[in-house]
């Protein structure tokens, strides 16, 4: 999946913001709260790690390319290294699930914001 693509998905949710850290990553977030990290190599997205629920952990793990996410709470963030190990639509599913696993579990005045 293209960096161009990813962005677009992530930014067409909601308040969603981004922001480059940890040198060279993208983190996109709603209400300061982290959902997608990409890893950047120049132009392009070398890597993305998005949130999941705990049930789909073990499924997500066991696709090649696909493993736990290095510094993130464990069993709940998984590291795509490999960006063709799930198909565009999917993945664009799956940072959905990731914003709406975040947004769950912000105050409620500030999910009402986030759906006027």
């Amino acid at each position: 999946m293209r960096l161009e693509r990813l962005q677009a998905c992530a930014l067409a949710l909601p308040q969603a913001t981004v922001v480059k850290q940890w040198g060279e990553h993208l983190v996109f977030k709603v209400a300061g709260k982290m959902f997608l990290i990409v890893a950047l190599d120049g132009a392009l997205a070398e890597g993305a790690t998005f949130k999941c629920a705990p049930e789909e952990f073990d499924d997500l793990t066991a696709i090649d390319g696909i493993a736990q996410a290095p510094y993130c709470a464990k069993r709940h963030w998984v590291h795509v290294a490999d960006l063709d190990a799930l198909p565009a639509a999917e993945f664009e599913r799956r940072i959905r699930h990731s914003y709406a696993l975040v947004t769950a579990k912000l105050p409620k005045k500030v999910q009402a914001t986030l759906n006027p």
